[in-house]
C-alpha cells in the first residue's frame, strides 16, 4: 500500500507510541510540520481508507494505533526504490551514494562490518 510522505509522518508517530488521539498527533506534528488539526484528520482517513491504521472510540473521540508495520513499510519502500531506481540492485545504491561522496567513513566502515557478517554466514 502506498503511503504519501505527509502520511509517512503520521505513521511515525504511531508507531513511536500509541493508541494516540488525533489532538496528540497534531501536538507531535506541529512544530516541525506547522499542521493544523483538520490537516491531522485528514491524513488519519486517508489511512483508515487504506486500512494502514485502526480507529477505536474512547468517549467522544478516537484513538488511533497502526496496522501496518513500521519494519513492513521500510521493506516495501526501499523495494520500491531499488527496483524503481536501480533495477532492483543495491551495489548501484551505494555507488551512486559514494560517487556523490554522501557515504562517512562511519557508513563505510559499517558497510564493511555488514559485508563480513554476510560472508561469514555463507
Amino acid at each position: 500500500m502506498p503511503i504519501s510522505e505527509a502520511e509517512s509522518v503520521v505513521m511515525d508517530v504511531l508507531w513511536r507510541s500509541s493508541p494516540l488521539a488525533a489532538e496528540d498527533i497534531v501536538a507531535a506534528t506541529a512544530e516541525a510540520q506547522g499542521w493544523q488539526e483538520a490537516t491531522v484528520k485528514t491524513l488519519l482517513n486517508r489511512l483508515l481508507g487504506k486500512k494502514a491504521i485502526a480507529a477505536e472510540r474512547d468517549g467522544r473521540r478516537y484513538l488511533y494505533r497502526p496496522l501496518l508495520r513500521r519494519g513492513d513499510y521500510v521493506h516495501a519502500t526501499s523495494k520500491s526504490l531499488l527496483d524503481r531506481l536501480f533495477d532492483g540492485r543495491v551495489a548501484p545504491l551505494v555507488a551512486h551514494f559514494s560517487e556523490r561522496r554522501k557515504l562517512t567513513k562511519k557508513d563505510i566502515a559499517e558497510l564493511r562490518a555488514l559485508i563480513e557478517e554476510l560472508d561469514d554466514d555463507r
